[in-house]
């Protein structure tokens, strides 16, 4: 047991992700919108979406990395239960080790995922938003516990029909529109939802809040 201990601090201290930038907050989106959250924003993306609000996150190597251990020290100073993965593309990285450290310390681990990389990590919550630059990967589907279509044109209504047919029947559904585009595409969101009443609308409140 206590050799299991020092391989697993060995690992914890020397592990290390590139981060863009971590920051407690409010989650702004999806289930768990208006509640408290640690963000971690891994640095690295490979899809590409033209309207992408971080693209400064895509160059992996321009962000500083971070150990696990320096990582897990930030979560332990706040009194929010809910730590959210997100980038960039998050499971570009191995994220078992950090994870597993997060969930051992009472912590609930979340990820934000356009599902086009191999799942790792242990997740409380697996948020998927598939985008069309990239196809995600099939084993996303069943795993997935929130689907989020980023709603940027009207095309995109029959689009999010055949990612829901896909997901597991838990899944909860959302729509969101996309931040350029708010202001035309909500009342269509609004009218596809009181016509569709399985889906939920999501919208990013921590900008109208003027929050990160």
């Amino acid at each position: 047991m206590q050799e299991q201990i020092k391989i697993k601090e060995v690992e914890i201290s020397s592990e290390t992700l590139p981060v863009m930038e971590s920051f407690y907050t409010i989650q702004g989106e999806g289930a768990y919108q208006g509640q408290a959250a640690y963000f971690i924003r891994l640095g690295g993306c490979d899809v590409g979406c033209h309207w992408c609000d971080v693209k400064e996150s895509w160059d992996a190597s321009v962000h500083p990395r971070k150990t696990v251990q320096s990582l897990l020290n930030e979560v332990e100073e706040v009194e929010g239960n809910i730590v959210v993965i997100t980038g960039g593309e998050p499971l570009m990285h191995d994220l078992d080790v950090l994870t597993s450290a997060i969930q051992e310390r009472g912590k609930r681990t979340h990820i934000e995922t356009s599902g086009t990389h191999k799942i790792t990590g242990s997740w409380d919550w697996i948020c998927f938003s598939p985008k069309k630059f990239k196809r995600p990967l099939d084993e996303i589907y069943s795993k997935a516990d929130e689907l989020k279509i980023i709603i940027y044109n009207k095309s995109d209504f029959e689009w999010a029909k055949m990612h829901a047919e896909r997901v597991n029947s838990a899944c909860k559904l959302y729509l969101q529109p996309e931040w350029s585009k708010a202001d035309e595409m909500i009342p269509a969101i609004i009218n596809f939802v009181k016509s569709n009443p399985d889906w939920n609308i999501s919208l990013q409140v921590h900008k109208f809040m003027q929050i990160p």
